[in-house]
């Protein structure tokens, strides 16, 4: 079940990490993707087979890998744990253990990203998706090397393929920076289970010292706007909801008595329904429009 064979996490700052690592965890996700296309496509057969094989493998990854001791994976390298986290390989009673080890390895590099091509793109989500945009903020936002801001300050105007731009200055490979700006500070995410954006999720962050976040996609029903702004203790957030579809969205304040939408509370807009509180957060679904949520911080 270990796949040994890869170019690996191609282009590491310093710290590099085993090949059987990153390429088992894509078998894994291949294994997985053929199991979902099976069932879609109505063979059961198959679904079972290569599910089956995926549970072997995640077996197989974790009996070689994890250290129950430490709650390390492989080597500890920010793109091992940001790996098993973000491939889902981890086992749930790990997590939290695993999410730590992985905060603490970027604390070791002074808040600095130490990957490759493949731990770009793990890092920055496995931190996101495990409560930690904070941290991942504090990576995505450094000036010096490495980081995608050095870049900048050597007059950028491309992605590169290496930190230090030794090789290639033309290259998208780290580039995934882009979709966690969306993703995260705009928090515009498509609802895996209803494809093609017919519902999806709004969910900003608001991390370090941003003060505002705006972004829009245009999605094939219609253009999806998130945008927002904190002033004197206020938050405001807009967000623009196409026709036929459907969102949740995440209102980052803890007391839905707090907020208002279009100058009403809540309770009284229409379009919306309060579902819960979730992490700090007001969970609301809304329908097709355009909403004004204001709250104090």
């Amino acid at each position: 079940g270990i796949v040994d064979i890869g170019l690996n996490d191609w282009a590491p700052f310093k710290t590099a990490t085993p090949a059987d690592i990153t390429s088992t965890a894509y078998y894994y996700r291949d294994a997985q993707i053929v199991a979902l296309a099976a069932a879609l496509n109505g063979n059961g057969v198959d679904a079972r087979k290569y599910r089956a094989l995926a549970a072997s493998i995640k077996q197989a990854f974790n009996a070689k890998f994890y250290h129950p001791d430490t709650g390390l994976y492989g080597n500890g390298s920010q793109t091992s744990l940001s790996c098993a986290l973000y491939q889902g390989l981890v086992e749930r009673t790990n997590k939290a253990l695993v999410v730590s080890n992985l905060v603490a390895a970027v604390e070791k590099t002074n808040g600095h990203i130490d990957t490759g091509i493949l731990g770009a793109k793990y890092l920055l989500n496995a931190l996101l998706e495990n409560g930690r945009a904070d941290v991942a903020y504090r990576i995505a936002s450094q000036k010096d090397l490495p980081s995608w801001g050095w870049w900048l300050e050597q007059g950028a105007t491309t992605l590169w393929e290496n930190w230090n731009g030794a090789e290639s200055r033309n290259h998208i490979m780290f580039g995934d920076i882009s979709a966690w700006f969306y993703k995260a500070l705009a928090g515009i995410n498509p609802d895996p289970a209803v494809p093609a954006f017919k519902h999806f999720t709004i969910k900003p962050n608001l991390v370090g010292g941003l003060t505002s976040a705006q972004a829009s996609y245009d999605s094939l029903r219609g253009r999806i706007v998130s945008g927002w702004k904190t002033k004197d203790g206020r938050l405001e957030l807009t967000v623009t909801i196409p026709a036929n579809t459907a969102a949740f969205v995440y209102v980052p304040v803890a007391d839905p008595a707090a907020i208002k939408e279009g100058g009403k509370p809540v309770a009284e807009a229409e379009g919306l329904r309060l579902l819960r509180v979730e992490d700090g957060r007001a969970l609301f679904e809304v329908g097709s429009g355009t909403y004004h949520f204001t709250a104090p911080l």
